[in-house]
């Protein structure tokens, strides 16, 4: 259960808060001020001793727990035998058995690569390099509320100016923003609101991939009306235009299946995966279709740690924690848990409860009011972050793993944050 010793931040945090203003540029932001000095299933327990409930798993990260065992082991035993070569000059078995579980694991049963990176939006981006080279077009269409990554093309994808891209332009060109699916706010269903998008395309010819996230997550949660996903998937197969799922944050079991384009059946052309994919340890994936991503020649892609040794291992046992505990189903339990909560909250501030699997959100009235609910959550001793273009949503990403007793009191701190 939580425990607070202190008050938050707690004396020892005030401390490194302090330290830190001496050696942190201020660009880098923290939702909570607490200094962070073991975890346990479920828990964060900071420098002051202080039990925190964590809704959060690092953006999605720690789905497996944290630390999760077999990871952790994973690691060890890796670091003693060794911890870099760089691929692209000594290559080793680790990261042949990472891309071999991707290939098995992501939708589709065709024949497939992947290229191991470090980030999620390093993945983005190398995801519409492979695209334009493989159609020799240069166009990206993304969709209104897109968050795909920092860099300065997957800042062109992002759709959020504050504080994303704000004062670091220009961008990259070439991209195409539409609008999506959003149910709430647009109230179409699935197929009509693909086709909106695909009629404010100019020239499909010249459009090389569609980068769309399967759930929004930055964006705010937000789940496409049922059958936008496969008309979108049609319309790129119809036109010769890739289609890049950003399955970042949805992605290792997150929404209640291995991807979340598996719900519905879609078969991207390639997949960029990172977050959830190494319990905690800096990796991700390009993966998709065998001759698109070979159509690159050799060298044309690659870094100096991506694929690390240490980060392969830590994969290989996050996975191997992902099917023996079976983290599909865990996901479902908690959307079963948490989502009728949530709907019968009776607060005037609640303007939709949605997500699925251990993906879930509520949207309130506006930006304070939701500023107000995690701080109430904070100061109790709950992580919850908030996410939306308007800065208006409570975003739930718990441990797939957390224990019943520990995901129910989070709930009740959220819940009377809200009332």
């Amino acid at each position: 259960m939580a425990r607070l010793r202190t008050e938050i931040p707690g004396p020892r945090s005030r401390e490194l808060a302090e330290r830190r203003k001496g050696a942190v540029a201020a660009g880098v932001g923290s939702v909570l001020p607490v200094f962070v000095d073991h975890a346990e299933p479920g828990l964060l327990v900071d420098v002051d001793g202080n039990r925190l409930i964590d809704l959060g798993s690092g953006i999605a990260v720690t789905g497996v727990g944290n630390p999760a065992p077999r990871v952790a082991r994973a690691v060890h035993e890796q670091v003693d035998r060794f911890t870099h070569t760089c691929f692209m000059v000594t290559p080793y078995e680790g990261y042949l058995d990472v891309c071999e579980r991707l290939a098995e694991l992501t939708p589709g049963g065709h024949d497939k690569r992947s290229v191991l990176l470090n980030s999620g939006a390093e993945a983005v981006e190398n995801a519409v390099k492979i695209a334009r080279h493989a159609t020799g077009r240069p166009g990206v269409v993304v969709f209104d509320h897109a968050y795909h990554g920092r860099t300065n093309l997957t800042m062109a994808l992002t759709a959020r100016e504050m504080p994303y891209k704000r004062g670091f332009g220009p961008f990259t060109p070439e991209v195409h923003r539409v609008p999506g699916s959003h149910p709430l706010h647009d109230g179409l269903g699935g197929e009509e609101a693909a086709r909106r998008a695909v009629a404010a395309v100019d020239r499909p010819d010249g459009i090389a991939c569609v980068v769309v996230e399967p759930i929004q997550g930055e964006g705010g949660f937000v789940v496409p009306a049922p059958g936008f996903l496969p008309a979108l998937a049609d319309w790129c197969r119809s036109h010769g235009v890739l289609l890049v799922a950003d399955e970042i944050q949805t992605g290792f079991c997150r929404t209640g299946d291995w991807f979340a384009c598996d719900h519905e059946g879609v078969v991207p052309d390639l997949v960029t995966t990172a977050k959830g994919i190494a319990g905690g340890l800096p990796l991700a994936a390009v993966t998709g279709r065998a001759e698109v991503l070979d159509a690159v020649h050799p060298g044309g892609l690659g870094g100096t740690y991506g694929g690390n040794p240490v980060a392969c291992a830590a994969a290989l046992g996050a996975i191997d924690t992902m099917r023996d505990l079976d983290l599909n189903a865990a996901a479902r339990r908690i959307e079963a848990t948490v989502l009728p909560r949530l709907r019968a909250l009776t607060s005037d501030a609640v303007v939709e409860v949605r997500g699925r699997g251990a993906m879930l959100a509520v949207e309130l009235t506006s930006a304070e009011v939701a500023a107000r609910v995690a701080a109430t959550c904070h100061a109790a001793g709950v992580v919850v972050l908030t996410c939306g273009t308007r800065g208006n949503v409570i975003r739930l990403l718990p441990p797939l793993v957390i224990p019943d007793e520990l995901l129910a009191e989070g709930l009740d701190v959220l819940e009377g944050a809200i009332e």
